[in-house]
């Protein structure tokens, strides 16, 4: 096993942490790849820290979905399959169709405020090279759609949720083609939010993440 990743310290955070998030980032950059092995000591080797926050790091990277622990092998990157993705966006779909009906009800004028500003942020970082920023604006716009509902279990369930679809957003941002249909299902979205049109608010949401699941399934399907 070779790494082209590093471990990038950071003193308000917990050993444990750092090692998390610099697994995570490797994961979903492809620099670990779908169904390499995640040896305790050749990472902990690699990464200057003990197997403990390795370990640690390894089991929450499970819980995201990111990795998965095969009987007498131990821990791999996860595969990418069309069975998974459909599986998270069939939930994704009932608690996005939820929030977005509870933020025509609840936005205020603040928030609908928010949505024009994080909608134009994305559209202005459409032209990086960087797919992790454009991944971090795309659910910063999201993010104020779900905040506005005012409900923090939701929000909750929709975040814990996000880790796991975020491997799945990455591969659809790298389909350029699509920005131009991406900028337009936002904009709709906050015209119906902002018009209180929940039914509208609904179809567009559905059409969104739709569309975001037939572009990954294509692309998984051509790779077969």
């Amino acid at each position: 096993m070779s790494f082209d990743f590093e471990v990038t310290m950071n003193e308000y955070l917990p050993l444990r942490d750092v090692v998390f998030n610099t697994l995570r980032r490797a994961i979903l950059r492809g620099e670990l790849k779908p169904g390499e092995r995640l040896m305790e000591i050749q990472l902990a080797n690699k990464l200057g820290v003990s197997r403990t926050p390795i370990r640690e790091a390894i089991r929450k990277l499970e819980l995201e979905g990111l990795v998965i622990m095969i009987p007498r092998r131990g821990a791999e990157v996860a595969e990418i399959t069309e069975k998974n993705l459909r599986d998270v966006l069939e939930v994704r779909c009932a608690l996005e169709e939820l929030a977005v009906q509870l933020a025509c009800d609840r936005i205020d004028k603040s928030g609908i405020r928010e949505l024009h500003e994080a909608a134009k942020r994305f559209q202005n970082v459409l032209d990086s090279d960087d797919i992790t920023q454009i991944a971090q604006a795309d659910e910063a716009f999201h993010d104020v759609i779900f905040v506005a509902t005012g409900n923090a279990r939701l929000i909750q369930l929709l975040n814990n949720l996000r880790e796991q679809m975020y491997r799945y957003r990455i591969e659809y941002l790298k389909k350029k083609e699509c920005y131009p249909q991406l900028l337009a299902e936002h904009q709709g979205i906050i015209e119906a939010i902002e018009a209180q049109e929940k039914e509208k608010a609904t179809e567009i949401t559905m059409t969104h993440i739709n569309n975001q699941v037939d572009t990954v399934v294509g692309t998984l399907r051509h790779r077969e």
